[in-house]
């Protein structure tokens, strides 16, 4: 994993901003050498890949980057293996994973990214397929994807859009109450709580946790029963 380049973004927007603008500067940094962008649109659900992709085409348009649909190569495997830079956006966890593992591509992107240094970017869900599995999704289980196993490409598990706030009257379990539940039955993994307007860069073995403006919250560690708040990624951080 030494050759990793991986930016984690909990979230697409915070609050009303416009669609990736509060991350379009550490986008740019880490897509600055990056001209040949593949674009995953496998998560969303109530629009056309077509139609995803030309969003974040119109959110990039500022930082002067543009990609291409996964979608439309008629061989997605040498697509991914040619690439400088993978994005993979947010929407339906397990619909993207369903997608991955019916095209075959978990392995090549994992190569890739590991391998062959390609950059990789991923929001919401495209940050929790980047863990070890989906197991700590927010998603609806809508489809069946072949296993819950991700790409690995951290050795932990992802909680985009981590939130602490409980409404009143609200008898639900909380994001806490459900990831203490995984603590349980798996006390040795770590899961990385990313709040909206944050992420997770990490370049080789090296670590930065990143917010955007105005957003104050830590990053947020589970493992073993107990929760850490950090607001810098840890000199210990092994993942």
């Amino acid at each position: 994993m030494k050759n990793r380049d991986l930016l984690l973004l909990s979230s697409s927007k915070v609050g009303n901003t416009p669609y990736l603008s509060h991350a379009l500067q550490c986008i740019e940094q880490h897509l600055t050498q990056s001209s040949n962008i593949i674009f995953i649109p496998y998560a969303g659900i109530g629009m056309s890949y077509d139609e995803y992709t030309e969003k974040v085409n119109l959110a990039l348009r500022p930082i002067n980057k543009s990609v291409t649909g996964l979608h439309t190569f008629t061989d997605q495997k040498e697509a991914i293996k040619s690439a400088d830079a993978i994005i993979v956006g947010g929407g339906n966890t397990f619909s993207l994973l369903k997608k991955l593992y019916e095209s075959e591509l978990i392995e090549g992107i994992k190569t890739a990214v590991n391998a062959l240094g390609v950059k990789y970017i991923g929001w919401s869900a495209g940050a929790n397929i980047s863990g070890l599995s989906i197991k700590t999704t927010n998603d609806m289980p809508i489809e069946q994807p072949f296993s819950f196993e991700a790409l690995a490409l951290v050795n932990c598990q992802l909680n985009p859009h981590y939130s602490e706030y409980k409404p009143p009257g609200f008898n639900g379990e909380t994001r806490e109450q459900r990831l203490a539940e995984f603590m349980i039955v798996e006390p040795e993994t770590l899961v990385i709580g990313l709040v909206e307007g944050s992420a997770l860069q990490i370049n080789g073995e090296t670590y930065q946790y990143l917010t955007a403006d105005n957003i104050d919250e830590p990053m947020y560690l589970f493992k073993g029963g107990i929760k850490r708040a950090v607001l810098t990624a840890p000199d210990n951080l092994d993942i």
